[in-house]
């Protein structure tokens, strides 16, 4: 019987296969979350390079939040990474959740990226 861990990176694995057969050149999303703090980052595939992080370690949001692991702070790590994004070029991204279901914290992220002027 597979482990936990198995599992889960079966998950991410057929999540990643999905966005690279869908991406159309598009950079990659890709959305972290841990029991204490969330993390985002704009990767080009192609060249192997990020474009732009966030997280809730930045000194941006570090004095801001009460815990890195809300869905507030998810919110607030979706509009810096938008703005950080946007900064470097990127208007379109794909978005990539892992293997998080889009729900509660993910579901947040997203929105706030979406409002942030990235579509995906």
């Amino acid at each position: 019987m597979p482990t936990t861990k198995q599992l889960s990176e079966r998950r991410k694995a057929r999540t990643r296969t999905r966005i690279r057969k869908r991406s159309g050149g598009r950079p990659r999303l890709s959305v972290f979350r841990s029991s204490r703090h969330i993390y985002a980052q704009v990767i080009d595939d192609s060249r192997g390079v990020t474009l732009a992080a966030a997280s809730t370690l930045d000194k941006a949001l570090k004095g801001k939040l009460k815990t890195g692991a809300g869905v507030e702070a998810a919110r607030e790590v979706g509009r810096l990474i938008a703005d950080r994004a946007q900064a470097a070029g990127v208007r379109e991204v794909v978005l990539d959740r892992g293997a998080y279901i889009y729900h509660g914290r993910v579901k947040a992220f997203a929105e706030a990226v979406r409002e942030g002027g990235l579509s995906f």
